[in-house]
């Protein structure tokens, strides 16, 4: 096949999902509200309430609550101005990487954590949905673990539009399922809440910062569903005045809003819990942190066992069916960028599917939800390091210094291929906070291990950028097209133009001018689709000298004002 052949093929919208390139306006056919929705639905996974549980039994009732609100807050924060971004330029965490501190091929090295982080949960939730087979119909665990493997993949095979169908039809009877029984104990049995709140786990129930801390960086290590929640609000319908406060609201909500939601399942986790070790068994100890016994539990106190038994397995598998399918999909974006990237071929989305999932299906084997606190907690280092690093260049090195271009830019040539002030950042950050996490700096240092890594983070990229003096943004200032990126509202331009080496359209913020003129002379242009897929950089442009973020463009309404001039005269 060759490089053009490829790209056609993985031009084909139903295969590729737009896994490494910006999405065009032409599939976003769905309106603010129902993207958040669909995003909002991906957020129903149980293993939020076996994390609330395991901080809220070993450091009691006060410390976890502080602990889960201390990382909602730090989360949504992160989270904001990266989901904008996502939204308002309708591009992935990987595209939006690329031009926020990491280079061309040096986002690759995040996308890698992303993918891994999306193999990590989809096995912890592939195994508490054995669990529950297990209980309800006696199915042996390694059968379960094959099962819930096996059947996500029709739906993840169909991308986004299969995605939002089951999200869609399957979040009320959630709802209805999770809720219900939860407030019928809580209205019906005083005693439940009051030894809920009077709850002191492991500790002395004193108020301890170090146990706040620790049962904070459990829950940051569930940031990168972020990453999965912008995978769906990448479509986000352009925003203009008709739509501006739906779009906000969509944004908010399901962009880092979605700690919200997971923040208030954390709480549900520590109180299911307490439930069932001071209301049903005293005898469950640790058996109480696992999703299946608590709603088992939760359901036996309230109906008959086979009911139960019945209801408790359908929550289940819907829970884990609508995260898995999501967590499916995004590795599936996320592996099929970075390969396709380095290689500069595209075997097909699907076929990272089953990559995904066999590295899924063999952490659920080497029984990784029975390391789930450890694992979350050492993850979390490497995480916020990320993360916070990408949300710092936005706030920081874009508005404040203005040293990071304002506009994200992803496509090749465009960009330098490594960029110091993220790689620097990342790597120093998720360093120190390993070795703190590892007791290098003490034990009494070892909880602030997260802490350390968001604080190195905040400090290293706007120092990197100042050093740097931003040269290793942009390598060129103009992608050789006259035609504005933007239109009038400030999104992205829905004009369409014709790459000569895959012979479709695409829209322009996808396409630069080609370093290969036409027969005539006459400009060309070529898509980032196509020099993804180019190894022989011949359709490059060549790199402008002495480039500064400063100088790629004035400030967006000063655009505006003379282009809204030019019109007018």
């Amino acid at each position: 096949m060759t490089r053009a052949d490829g790209a056609r093929a993985a031009a084909e919208d139903s295969l590729e999902d737009y896994a490494f390139r910006y999405v065009p306006r032409s599939f976003r056919r769905w309106s603010a509200g129902s993207v958040g929705i669909m995003a909002l639905g991906s957020i129903a996974f149980l293993a939020d309430f076996s994390i609330g549980a395991s901080i809220g039994l070993e450091h009691g009732t006060g410390n976890a609550l502080l602990g889960i609100l201390l990382a909602s807050v730090i989360i949504f924060v992160v989270g904001a101005p990266i989901a904008y971004y996502a939204a308002r330029y309708n591009i992935d965490l990987d595209l939006i990487a690329r031009g926020s501190g990491f280079g061309y091929y040096g986002s690759a090295i995040t996308t890698v954590v992303f993918a891994l982080f999306t193999c990590i949960f989809f096995a912890l939730e592939g195994a508490i949905m054995a669990q529950g087979l297990q209980v309800a119909v006696g199915l042996p665990l390694p059968v379960g673990y094959l099962v819930s493997t096996v059947v996500v993949i029709p739906i993840v095979i169909y991308g986004m539009r299969a995605l939002e169908r089951l999200q869609f039809w399957t979040t009320p009877l959630w709802l209805v399922l999770a809720l219900l029984p939860l407030l019928w104990i809580v209205v019906s049995d005083p005693e439940a809440v009051r030894a809920f709140v009077m709850f002191t786990g492991d500790s002395d129930g004193e108020f301890d910062f170090g146990a706040v801390v620790a049962s904070a960086a459990v829950c940051f290590a569930l940031m990168p569903q972020l990453a999965e929640q912008i995978d769906y609000i990448r479509a986000m319908p352009p925003r203009t005045r008709r739509n501006g406060r739906t779009w906000w609201v969509s944004l908010l909500f399901s962009g880092p809003g979605w700690v919200i939601f997971s923040g208030t399942k954390q709480v549900i986790g520590v109180f299911l819990a307490v439930y069932l070790v001071t209301r049903i068994d005293p005898s469950l100890g640790r058996r109480a942190t696992e999703p299946v016994i608590q709603i088992l539990g939760l359901y036996e106190s309230l109906m008959p066992e086979w009911l139960a038994i019945a209801l408790a397995l359908v929550l289940i598998v819907i829970a884990q069916v609508k995260i898995n399918v999501t967590n499916a999909y995004s590795g599936s974006l996320a592996w099929s960028n970075v390969y396709t990237r380095v290689t500069k071929t595209y075997p097909g989305r699907s076929v990272f599917i089953f990559f995904n999932l066999a590295i899924a299906l063999a952490l659920m084997l080497m029984d990784v939800f029975s390391l789930i606190g450890f694992v979350l907690s050492l993850y979390a280092n490497v995480v916020m390091s990320w993360l916070v690093t990408i949300a710092a260049d936005i706030v920081i090195n874009k508005y404040v210094l203005r040293l990071s271009p304002r506009i994200p830019e992803f496509r090749r040539g465009m960009l330098h291929d490594w960029n110091p002030v993220g790689l620097v950042s990342v790597g120093l950050a998720s360093l120190l906070s390993l070795a703190a996490f590892a007791g290098l700096f003490g034990e009494e240092v070892r909880p602030y291990s997260v802490l350390i890594a968001i604080c190195v983070a905040v400090v290293t990229t706007p120092l990197m950028a100042i050093a740097t003096r931003g040269r290793f943004y942009l390598r060129r200032r103009s992608d050789g097209i006259a035609l504005p990126l933007l239109d009038d509202d400030g999104n992205p331009s829905g004009v369409r133009l014709r790459c000569h080496v895959t012979g479709y359209t695409f829209e322009r913020p996808d396409m630069l001018a080609s370093a290969e003129n036409g027969p005539g002379g006459e400009v060309q242009y070529v898509s980032s689709l196509a020099l993804t897929l180019d190894g022989s950089d011949r359709f490059v442009l060549p790199p402008e000298p002495s480039i500064t973020a400063r100088t790629t463009r004035p400030p967006p309404r000063a655009w505006m004002r003379r282009r809204a001039q030019k019109g007018r005269a």
